[in-house]
């Protein structure tokens, strides 16, 4: 566990090029095509409306950008495959010829992921970590993308009904060591492999909390580490705001990602966030030097 802790993943490969995690915390920008997501529902359903924020995001500083065409707030139903993929396949159409940072999408279904890698994705994003549709793997496999598993207890539908944990990240922990090692056995490179906690995906406030506290343990399990707390309904517990006034409460949570070492940070706001990073590594590089 030591040495995998001391030598922490330098690059992702993906089918086209990878991902530099040597530079430090890596942006994904996240872009929903969806009319009810909880933060931005609707406002990037036009394909040309989606690209334009995409190439804003790029501009801003995001290193990846994340699509997803099915909003996986609580309660969220489930949407056909026909749904999801009129919604994501205009804008991957359009965008993918445009970007020059690795796209990745943002589904648990395997039609939606083979269409998204044909048109140029390079990860796929499955909150489920590849157990709700048994043909994702092979997918992913064929293409050779990263796939990032995300620890999720129950769906969006009921995932936050009554969740209870006796130890929050000793389970989670145990969860992703059980379920890499299974994805590995089935041919699944180790250094394909993304992990993401899933804060706020059938956690309370206090799990949430002791997740991001402890968020550090997680990197001696050997993989990139992503973590998404962006404009959540934690933040919103605590100060009251609503989503897209919770940057300023998120901030909190970046600073203890960056200070934990965490490779990847999904957010909303990318350029907000790249100029947090700009500050914080200037003066880690001071600090470094002193």
């Amino acid at each position: 566990l030591l040495e995998l802790r001391n030598n922490r993943p330098e690059a992702i490969p993906l089918p086209r090029g990878s991902i530099d995690l040597t530079r430090g915390p890596v942006i994904m920008g996240i872009l929903n095509v969806t009319p009810d997501s909880f933060s931005d529902g609707g406002r990037y359903i036009d394909p040309d409306a989606a690209c334009e924020k995409a190439l804003s995001m790029q501009e801003a500083g995001a290193s990846i950008i994340d699509l997803g065409g099915e909003s996986s707030r609580p309660g969220a139903r489930e949407l056909s495959g026909e749904e999801e993929l009129e919604r994501v396949l205009p804008v991957l159409e359009k965008l993918t010829p445009l970007l020059s940072v690795p796209l990745s999408i943002d589904t648990r279904k395997a039609e939606i992921a083979r269409a998204a890698l044909a048109a140029g994705a390079g990860i796929i994003n499955d909150i489920s970590g590849l157990r709700h549709d048994p043909e994702m793997l092979s997918v992913a496999l064929e293409a050779g993308a990263a796939v990032i598993i995300m620890h999720m207890r129950g769906t969006p539908e009921n995932m936050q009904g009554d969740p209870h944990y006796h130890d929050v990240t000793g389970e989670i922990y145990k969860w992703f060591d059980q379920r890499c090692r299974d994805l590995i056995s089935r041919k699944l490179p180790r250094r394909k492999i993304i992990i993401d906690p899933g804060i706020g995906f059938g956690k309370r406030l206090e799990d949430n909390l002791e997740i991001l506290g402890r968020i550090g343990d997680f990197h001696s399990l050997g993989f990139p580490l992503l973590v998404g707390y962006s404009r959540k309904s934690f933040i919103g517990t605590i100060t009251g705001r609503e989503p897209e006034e919770r940057n300023w409460g998120g901030f909190a949570a970046l600073g203890k990602c960056l200070d934990s070492g965490i490779q990847i940070i999904r957010v909303h706001d990318v350029k907000e966030t790249a100029d947090y990073l700009k500050v914080w590594s200037a003066i880690e590089g001071r600090r470094d030097r002193s």
